[in-house]
This record gives C-alpha cells, structure tokens and sequence, in this order.
C-alpha cells in the first residue's frame, strides 16, 4: 500500500460490542481534545511549566514509539521517506493536525507545516497566546515515532506555532548532534529523569519558601504575643474599634465575592490592608497580591507597567515583557491613587475591566486575563466625575463595591492596639528587646490627632524604638509634634461637662507638657501669664504670688509645677 492510500477505512476497526476500537492495528481510545486541554492546564497551573512540559513531551514520545511499533508490524515500506511520511499522515488520521499538501515530512530540508493543531488550540483556549512554541505533546509524539522508525535518537522541536500567534505550526526533525547547542535546553524536555529534576526543583523552592515564610510568621506572633497580647489581628488589620469593626466585617464579606472593589480614606489611613484582607479572604488567595502606585508612575510608563510590552514598542524595550495585569493572573491587582490617572489612561482601564482583555504596548493582538481588580483613592472620585477629570463610566466600574476606610483620630480605640503591633514589628527588624509603651507614652498617643493615620503611627514607633534606651518606649522618644499634643475634650449626649472642669484639665495638661513652666504655658495658651496665675489660684493650686526679689527674675515661674 503506499502512503497516499492510507486511510481511516483501513487503519479504523470498530468492535461496538466488546468495546475495543483499533487503530493501525494497535487498540486506541477516543479523548475530547477539550480534556486534555483541561489536564495540560492543571500539570502547568499545579506543577508549573517546565513539568508540564516534560510530562506531555514523554507522553508524546512514548505514544509515537508505540504506534511507529504498531505500523512496522502493518507495513513493509523500504523507503525512510515513506516512513516518514506515513507517520505524519497517521497522526494527522488520529485528529491530532491537518497537513499542508506541499509539507513532506519533518526530517526533510524545508520541515512540516502544520495546520489546525489540537494543541495549539487548547493552549489559547486555556491559556491565551503565548512567547514560545507550545505543542509539547506534538513534538514528542513525532519525535518518537520518528526515532523507532530510524533506529536513533531523532528530537522534533518548533520555530513557529499557532499558539502564539503564528499561521501555522513549523516542525523540523534532527538528531542531537544536528541540533548541537543551538537548542539544547529544549532537548532536556526529552531525558528519562527530566521530570524528577524539574518536580524536584520546584518541590525544593517550595519548602525553601514555606520554611522562610514559617519562620517569619512564627517571629511575627513571638513578637506580638510580647507586646501585644491582648490583639486579635486579622489578617494583619487591627479592628478594636466600632468603625473598624465593621469595615472589617464588610471586606470579608465582599471578598467572598469576585466583584471590583473601591477604597476610599485619607493617605495612610490602611487601604492596602484592607485590600490585603480582601484577598487573603477570598477564593484568590492562593494567587498573586499585587499593588501599583499609578499616581508615582508617568501615563506612558503606566501602560506599559499595567499592560506589559511588545520588543521594539519604544526605545529600551529590548524584550518582551508582561504587565501587572498578567503577572496578578488568578490573584488581586490593587491600583492605588487610581484617581490620578490621567484620561487617556482612563479609557484604556476601562476596557480592561469591561472586556477582561488587555494589549501589550506595540501589539495588535489581545490576551485574556483573569484578575480582581482593587482600586483606592483619597480623592472625591465623584467630585472629579462632576468637574470632568474622571469619567463617570470607570467611576461606577471601579465603585461596585466601596468600603471607606475611616482615618485613625476616628477609631481611637485602635490606636494602642496598632501602636504595640507596629512597635513590635520595628523591634523585630531592627532587632532590639522593646517590649511595650511607657503609661505617659501611651496617654500621649491618644491625645494626638495622627494627621498622617497609620503610616504616621508607624514611622513614629520605628523612631521610638530607634531611640529607646530602655526595654520600653518612654514619652521623650517620641516625636516632638506628638509630646506637644494637648487632649481635646469631647462632648456627648448625657455626658457635658462645666467649662470650668474641662479647661482646669486642659491648662494642668499644658502645664505638665512644659514641665510647669508657666511662662511657655501662658504664651502656647495665648494669655498672658498673670490670667495663667489667676486661674491656678481660683483652681487653688498655688498660693499668693510673691514679691520680685533678687532671688525671683521677672518673666521666671514662682511656682511649682502642679
């Protein structure tokens, strides 16, 4: 019989009732191309790339070996051409390609050309296009058919694939010496041990990572259980307060959801915590967490930073490369100062979101993604939507969900709780045995308004333990705009108090800070020092004031401090 007559009628044996299908004589079963789409996706999403590939390359050799066995034990062919051939023509049979009618063979000068690849289908189908030839199982099924029917070593490789992006899959078949070190990484997808060296790479990343992560959880938790044993911190959010409470509560229940999410508050108040929370509650955890300032970025740089490059898009693209988009693929991508985003920008976000899709600067073709995308502002979105500096369809895009993160003079009673947190978090960095805060410390943290929220508490602890000189944090190592802070007094249903309690309080507050001077207390107060002197004597806290002698300066105290 020769080549060209090969066909499904002489190669196909159909038993219906004992359930055995044949093919060239050799029993076949029938697969769904959809199937095996589905098992390379989870061998590249569970083991990662280089085993999958290893996986499907010696699953295709073995595959090709046997039936190039099934076919000599069918055939009598001499010609190695038509062995060839033959092979090609077999699998295209098999469903696996079509063949251009020009190709003849992989092993001649010019290579196969192939044309509907199952593989190649399944890969864009699951995975989108990629950078690289992806028909693994092709090769290796080639390849090994190729080698029986040679009696040698033959390795099949690809210079163009369908996958990505190519108009046809380009197949050339050489032995090991040919190939030389042109493309010798590629040739260890085909070692028997191959797949050990690749599980067992990764299986050791792994652990490495599990370790170095364990012990920093478990110094995370001596730490805080030193100084702060009374927090329950979820996920790292400090929620002692009404207010963060029910942030909290609302963020793990959105999380449970893949919806887009907006977070509003003042800088610093904790928005990528919250963000964190989010993800870390959500089916995505085991994905990626990534954040992107985009106001610290330039719009030019921004796009190619979210979106990823094409090589020679622009000067110093030397490469291909992804964007955040891609990398944050099955995780959370947090766009912070999303409000700063110029309109251009805009419009090419807002695709994004709505198509899911996204193209690399210097490309026309686009590539899915599976991201959940978190945005956080501390602008009046809707006032920018009202004054035309961001459009009103991104707004209700990226506002599906919006949870407002209250600024920390808010929610006092966080402030301690967070204080300990961040307090032992600097003494495990710097590596210092600080331990907790002076009561004069603490009482001074709560009189403060912490204008810049918790980057501001956070920057104060680390000075403190900077400056530390015991086992605790004193009230003179803390910045000085928090040592001067006065507590303002707070009115409430039921509670009012008489003015003249409040300001007795108030003025002793002032006089403790400057160490009883009254002069300095007088001149922060804006009176002048003999009213200062009055008060205290109506508080009945001093006596007569006495006269000016050599021994008292005038403008000097001529009391104690209270």
């Amino acid at each position: 019989m020769r080549v060209d007559d090969l066909d499904h009628k002489e190669l196909l044996e159909l038993d219906a009732e004992g359930g055995v299908i044949r093919f060239a004589g050799q029993r076949a079963i029938l697969l769904d191309a959809v199937a095996m789409g589905l098992l390379r996706k989870y061998l590249v999403e569970n083991f990662g790339l280089n085993a999958a590939r290893t996986v499907l390359t010696q699953f295709g050799f073995a595959h090709g070996w046997r039936m190039a066995e099934a076919m000599q034990a069918e055939f009598t062919w001499t010609n190695a051409a038509d062995w060839s051939l033959a092979g090609t023509r077999i699998h295209a049979l098999e469903g696996l390609f079509g063949v251009e009618p020009q190709s003849k063979g992989p092993l001649s000068k010019e290579g196969v050309m192939l044309v509907a690849s199952y593989e190649a289908e399944q890969h864009l189908l699951h995975f989108g296009r990629a950078d690289a030839p992806m028909c693994w199982t092709i090769c290796g099924l080639t390849s090994g058919y190729l080698s029986r029917i040679a009696g040698k070593e033959i390795f099949v490789l690809e210079d163009r694939c369908m996958g990505k992006g190519d108009a046809a899959c380009h197949l050339f078949g050489r032995t090991r010496e040919e190939w030389g070190d042109e493309r010798a990484e590629e040739l260890h997808f085909f070692k028997p041990n191959r797949l050990k060296e690749c599980l067992d790479v990764s299986l050791a990343r792994v652990t490495e990572t599990l370790k170095a992560a364990e012990r920093k959880l478990d110094e995370h938790r001596r730490a805080l259980v030193r100084v702060a044993r009374e927090v329950e911190e979820p996920l790292g959010t400090i929620a002692q307060s009404p207010a963060m409470r029910q942030l909290v509560d609302l963020a793990r229940r959105v999380a449970k959801v893949d919806s887009t999410v907006l977070l509003t508050g003042e800088s610093g108040a904790g928005k990528e915590r919250i963000a964190r929370l989010v993800h870390e509650e959500s089916t995505r955890a085991a994905g990626p967490f990534i954040a992107v300032n985009c106001g610290a970025i330039t719009e030019t740089l921004l796009e190619s930073e979210l979106f990823g490059h094409a090589r020679g898009a622009f000067t110093g693209a030397t490469s291909d490369r992804p964007g955040l988009f891609e990398a944050a693929n099955s995780g959370t991508l947090l766009l912070d100062e999303v409000g700063e985003v110029s309109p251009g920008m805009q419009v090419k976000l807002l695709r994004a979101l709505q198509e899911r899709e996204i193209r690399r600067v210097g490309e026309n073709k686009s590539r899915r993604i599976d991201v959940r995308v978190v945005a956080a502002t501390n602008r009046d979105l809707a006032h920018g939507v009202a004054g035309g500096s961001f459009r009103q369809d991104l707004y209700y895009r990226l506002k599906v969900v919006e949870l407002h993160v209250p600024p920390l003079r808010e929610r006092r009673d966080d402030v301690l709780p967070l204080a300990r947190v961040l307090l032992g978090e600097s003494a495990l960095r710097m590596k210092r045995k600080i331990s907790s805060l002076a009561p004069a410390a603490a009482d001074q943290l709560l009189r403060y308004e912490w204008p810049g929220n918790v980057r501001e508490l956070e920057n104060a602890m680390e000075r403190a333990v900077a400056l530390a000189r015991g086992s605790r944090v004193e009230l003179e190592d803390l910045p000085e705009e928090i040592r001067q802070a006065f507590a303002k007094p707070v009115a409430s249903k039921g509670t009012v108090r008489p003015l003249d309690e409040v300001e007795k309080e108030y003025i002793l507050a002032a006089l403790k800070l400057n160490a009883g001077n009254q002069t300095h207390t007088a001149e922060q107060l804006q009176i002048g020092s003999a009213t200062l002197y009055r008060k205290l004597r109506r508080y009945r806290l001093i006596g007569e004031k006495p006269a000016v002698g050599p021994d008292v300066q005038p403008g000097e105290d001529s009391a104690p401090a209270p």
